[in-house]
């Protein structure tokens, strides 16, 4: 079967996105997370806020806040919300054990803190995001600016080859402040054990390896929609 096109996948993130819109039901908190696929949630998700839809979202990034502010969808903040009803977030690649590697933005450390603090997580992606091993892009990794060579020679300890990311003309910045360098490891045997390993280093201060944090999948595909449970 041919690869489909990037505008197929274009296509396919839609679909999977507005279906994800869904999900979210009147009175509702809702983790609202970012990426090209969520894109679109968020685009549905304005258009039925403007028809009546009651709810409030916890932005992962501050682009997702900013979207979020200019097309009307309310806002709360995560200290307000003792629980979230939802979580919807995608993934660049995910396994058939749920497992996944987030981070291409640089917000995955609060992609995962609001994650967790949901009651149902979906993942929501274009069917091409879909692998048996994790592994074929690197592993983005958060760390704290101080001493920031000294946690990359601890990362490169770990057979890998760790490279600071670019943002222009210096360094990239999370949405924390913080430097993310992207690891590439190869195909991954055990990505909890590797995210284990790399958090209990001193200056790391989380890693783009998801693991037990998604309860369902919407796939966009050449078929349509399938729901993965």
């Amino acid at each position: 079967m041919a690869r489909p096109r990037s505008a197929d996948w274009a296509e396919a993130d839609r679909a999977a996105g507005e279906y994800a819109a869904g999900y979210v039901e009147d009175g509702m908190t809702v983790g609202l997370g970012s990426g090209t696929t969520i894109y679109w949630t968020l685009r549905k998700l304005a258009e039925r806020v403007a028809a009546g839809l009651r709810m409030r979202g916890i932005p992962t990034s501050l682009k997702t806040e900013r979207l979020a502010r200019e097309w009307g969808i309310p806002l709360a903040e995560f200290s307000e919300c003792p629980g979230l009803d939802l979580y919807l977030d995608g993934a660049k690649e995910i396994d058939g054990n749920k497992a996944m590697i987030k981070g291409g933005g640089g917000s995955f450390f609060r992609e995962k803190l609001i994650a967790e603090g949901a009651s149902r997580r979906i993942i929501v992606i274009n069917a091409g995001k879909r692998v048996e091993r994790l592994g074929a892009i690197p592993v983005p990794v958060e760390i704290v600016k101080f001493g920031w060579e000294w946690t990359m020679e601890r990362l490169r300890g770990l057979s890998c080859e760790p490279v600071l990311r670019s943002g222009g003309d210096s360094a990239f910045e999370s949405d924390n402040g913080n430097y993310v360098v992207d690891c590439s490891f190869g195909l991954l045997r055990d990505p909890a054990e590797l995210h284990r390993r790399i958090k209990e280093m001193t200056g790391v201060v989380d890693t783009g390896l998801f693991v037990g944090l998604a309860d369902e999948v919407v796939i966009g595909g050449q078929r349509g929609i399938e729901v993965w449970l």
